[in-house]
């Protein structure tokens, strides 16, 4: 790296978080971190990082900002207040944020970061927490051009792919259509096994079926084990929070006009999943819902 690379503070190290932000420090930035929960911090400091006390202190010693949060209430809680990030942001900072949050609170959050004097680029992921950790994600940007390409060296260090997509709001969209598709495709896989299933096959005979035809998508082949093996396999994306992003792509489906039947049948097995005590399991486990356990 050269001595003019963008100091980097991360915000939210949780699944996906962590490990982009490690990509961040590995690729030779300085990288200052905070965590709601202080150990995870803790754990970057011993790599390199430096954990800072407060948002607020983090976006002090920032360049460019990137915040990994479970929903636009984190967001919100993140940037405001007197320890927030807009309370220390640097003038012209970018702040990039990956969550999933939708285009609404994404056009808010990006106005507010507007008017504290810095800028906004909504950067959703697509990508498994193995692609994350090895830096591999894809992109959904929306935002300024010009904060686009000031962000870019510190993007590229835990993604593959970036796609802007037009102004702030866009990538957040984008995502909510991505994970949509995620949604119906989890729950085609699920229902698949269990016709299979009750037909007599072996379920892993089924699954092999699958992952070698048409319908064979990265999806497929990288839940194998969570649908094969879902006792034995780390939660990689909950019930819950899927629900969330759905119910986010359905509010903005109904303002468009646009009709999502196929997410509103996943949503209503994810719905049953959370139901029977599931929200905080892997959004697999709709495929035991569907077999009635």
């Amino acid at each position: 790296m050269t001595p003019a690379s963008p100091a980097v503070g991360f915000v939210g190290l949780g699944r996906m978080g962590t490990p982009m932000a490690r990509c961040v420090l590995q690729a030779g930035f300085s990288l200052r971190v905070w965590n709601r929960s202080p150990g995870k911090a803790e754990a970057l400091a011993s790599a390199g990082a430096i954990a800072a006390l407060s948002p607020r202190e983090l976006a002090e010693n920032a360049d460019v900002v990137v915040t990994m949060l479970a929903d636009s209430d984190a967001l919100d809680a993140v940037l405001t207040g007197a320890d927030g990030l807009l309370a220390g942001l640097r003038a012209g900072a970018v702040v990039v944020d990956t969550s999933t949050i939708g285009p609404k609170a994404a056009r808010r959050a990006a106005a507010a970061v507007t008017e504290a004097g810095g800028h906004w680029i909504d950067a959703p992921v697509s990508g498994s927490t193995a692609i994350a950790e090895k830096g591999e994600l894809t992109l959904m940007l929306g935002g300024e051009t010009s904060a686009v390409e000031r962000a870019e060296p510190v993007l590229a260090a835990f993604s593959a792919k970036r796609f802007h997509l037009g102004e702030a709001g866009a990538g957040a969209a984008m995502k909510l259509a991505v994970n949509a598709v995620v949604a119906i495709l989890n729950e085609a896989v699920a229902e698949s096994l269990v016709l299979a299933e009750r037909s007599g096959i072996d379920r892993e005979a089924a699954y092999d079926v699958l992952a070698a035809g048409a319908v064979a998508a990265p999806y497929v082949h990288y839940k194998r084990d969570a649908f094969l093996h879902p006792e034995e396999t780390p939660c990689a994306f909950t019930v819950g929070l899927m629900r969330k992003d759905l119910e986010l792509a359905l509010e903005i489906a109904g303002e468009l006009g646009v009709d999502l039947a196929a997410v509103r049948a996943a949503d209503g097995i994810l719905e049953r999943a959370e139901v029977q005590g599931l929200e905080g399991e892997d959004f697999s486990r709709v495929a035991q819902v569907l077999r009635g356990g």
